[in-house]
């Protein structure tokens, strides 16, 4: 992947450039069915009536934080936000700030402002002039840490520099809020966790800070604040991006999930493959927990939204403690209503419209997350971690495991008669339905690639066919056995560290087939919304 200085050049245009688009009139733009493709929802919560003064003076803290983290965010992805002051089209500017750039993050990256040219992979973690060679030249130890940046020196050579240095001021105004934060606060492992999350912005070393966040138990207030997710470095996949949640614990649905926590060393040696490919043991300090988003800020609120959280991402706190699964329920209730039952109104046959659920939704987005915890996380062959010997393929294929792995799961906990409010029949319906909403992602996200492959693979298998009238018959025998081969083959790659093989099978499979096109087109017709963008804040919140 080699960024010449040509294209570099195209993504560096003048912020005037970028303005050029006619239509400035708000009825007449084009832009404005966009923008519609994101259905507004209000991010409050019925839980905040119970905080007291003290919480509330705590998450209004935390909304502050989270405004530095988004503006971070910016810079990483975009630059200079306020190149979009000169966009003259209202619905083109409102676009770009869902989008947060030029580029439609559900539709393959595409840019919408005129005067941008493709998105760069790089972004701006590293020189837009690097090419690939020098790249793998440069030798330097921190070069692929999560949490260095790729500068050039006075000489032009290439070199590392941490985050905690590049954003100094940033960050350094995180960490006195975070302090006001701890000093009010009278939860001890809320306090524990700004304090060590303190000294990790500092540092760039997350390990006792995750820790920490691993431990903190009791706090009806969750914050999750920093350089987290590595899917917008296109370039290398590991280069972190700022993001923050503020959440608010459901006591009451999150004591009925505490019993699934137990049983995660029990489901993992349920999975069906080798046993050679399932020796890991995940640990039982994970979290199951449910929560009402009240604000979402940076990488997670950038195209299509976030409606379940499992961390921390390093394997080191996965094999010490396990990891904390968070379930947004008011955002995953949102996307059920305005987009998953609609799609599934449209595309399925009428007979197994039925089977459309919200709890089967959220048993299923649960499992999504706890299947990440689950699998296989070092090859079997000497290759190093999944992760390493995956590379470019980690991100689409763990999705695509977290996807199918999550559904074995709910369908096994069914069998075992722990989950009772649902079928069988309810779970794999209402996840076909699923991958329609997340095929529209596109292929430039890597849950779109993974829900690509998933379909393709369930589809080959004889999962689903279409009647006489294009809508989706499902056979549940056969998706139940698809389910098992799918799941697989997907951790038989990871484990042994099969680069090659799961790019090739996602280059044939990971792509829309014109018969998926097709029924895209209906859902699109019908005017249902690709995703959600909140209205959100302490105005909101606290009204």
């Amino acid at each position: 992947m080699t960024i010449t200085k040509k294209i570099a050049n195209v993504l560096a245009v003048s912020a005037v450039a970028a303005t050029t688009l006619s239509c400035c009139n708000k009825e007449e733009s084009p832009m404005k069915a966009k923008v519609a493709e994101y259905a507004p929802f209000e991010l409050s919560s019925e839980l905040a009536a119970n905080l007291s003064p003290k919480e509330k003076e705590v998450v209004n803290i935390f909304f502050e934080i989270a405004d530095i983290a988004e503006s971070l965010f910016w810079k990483q992805t975009f630059g200079d936000k306020s190149a979009l002051d000169a966009v003259k089209d209202p619905y083109a500017k409102e676009f770009a700030l869902i989008q947060y750039g030029a580029w439609d993050r559900l539709d393959n990256n595409r840019p919408f402002l005129e005067g941008y040219g493709e998105k760069s992979p790089m972004c701006h973690y590293y020189p837009q002039d690097m090419t690939r060679e020098e790249f793998d030249a440069f030798n330097d130890a921190n070069k692929n840490s999560w949490y260095t940046v790729i500068r050039r020196d006075e000489n032009g050579s290439l070199k590392s520099v941490w985050y905690h240095e590049e954003y100094a001021e940033e960050v350094g105004r995180m960490c006195e809020l975070m302090q006001k934060a701890a000093d009010i606060t009278e939860d001890s492992g809320l306090k524990n966790y700004l304090l060590k999350r303190i000294e990790a912005f500092k540092s760039d070393d997350y390990l006792e800070s995750d820790l920490a966040w691993m431990d903190m138990k009791e706090s009806r207030i969750d914050f999750v604040v920093g350089p987290i997710e590595c899917y917008d470095d296109k370039f290398q996949e590991t280069k972190t991006s700022y993001e923050s949640f503020i959440l608010l614990k459901d006591e009451a649905r999150s004591k009925d999930l505490a019993k699934f926590v137990g049983m995660l060393p029990e489901l993992q040696k349920q999975i069906p493959v080798a046993p050679k490919y399932k020796t890991f043991v995940p640990g039982t300090s994970s979290d199951l927990n449910v929560y009402d988003a009240v604000y979402y800020a940076g990488d997670c609120n950038s195209g299509s939204k976030t409606i379940a959280i499992n961390l921390p991402n390093d394997e080191r706190v996965h094999a010490l403690k396990g990891t904390r699964r968070l379930q947004l329920r008011n955002s995953m209730k949102a996307k059920f209503d305005k987009i998953l039952l609609p799609i599934g109104d449209i595309t399925l046959a009428p007979e197994y419209r039925d089977y459309l659920d919200f709890d089967a939704f959220f048993w299923n987005v649960t499992f999504h997350e706890v299947a990440h915890g689950l699998g296989i996380k070092q090859t079997i062959n000497g290759k190093g971690t999944v992760d390493e010997a995956m590379g470019t393929e980690k991100t689409s294929w763990e999705e695509a495991k977290a996807d199918i792995l999550g559904l074995f799961m709910v369908t096994k906990l069914i069998e075992m008669g722990e989950i009772t409010n649902i079928t069988a029949e309810q779970a794999i319906t209402t996840y076909m339905a699923g991958i329609f909403r997340s095929v529209r992602f596109g292929a430039a996200s890597s849950h779109g690639k993974a829900n690509m492959m998933c379909f393709n693979f369930m589809e080959q298998s004889g999962a689903f066919t279409r009647n006489e009238e294009g809508l989706y018959v499902v056979d549940f025998q056969k998706a139940k056995k698809a389910i098992d081969d799918w799941t697989n083959m997907i951790i038989t790659f990871q484990g042994d560290g099969n680069f090659e093989g799961a790019k090739a099978f996602r280059d044939k499979n990971g792509g829309i087939t014109p018969s998926l096109q097709k029924d895209l087109d209906r859902i699109n017709a019908a005017g249902i919304p690709k995703d959600i963008r909140f209205i959100q804040g302490p105005d909101v919140l606290f009204k």
